[in-house]
């Protein structure tokens, strides 16, 4: 077995058949569904942006709703302390 076979899995020209099969297919599919090639990588891009900002909305909403309740339990904290402290 030579090192070029070894490394594709096969012989090379069996994994040109079968990548000429695969990329009929997924550009039949792809031609289906009106895409392009930039459409696929303008997605993963899109993907990838939406997650990041996902993320920091979450945290910007977690940070809310702590400065939320801080509204009311610091305020609270600080009369408990004072007629606390009286005694």
């Amino acid at each position: 077995m030579s090192a070029l076979t070894r490394f594709l899995g096969d012989t090379p020209l069996r994994v040109l058949v079968k990548l000429l099969v695969v990329s009929f297919l997924v550009g039949l599919v792809m031609h289906a569904f009106g895409w392009s090639p930039m459409d696929v990588f303008y997605g993963i891009r899109q993907f990838f942006i939406d997650l990041w900002n996902l993320g920091f909305h979450a945290i910007d909403r977690f940070l809310g709703y702590i400065l939320l309740g801080a509204a009311i339990v610091v305020p609270a904290f600080i009369l408990l302390r004072i007629a606390s402290y009286r005694k």
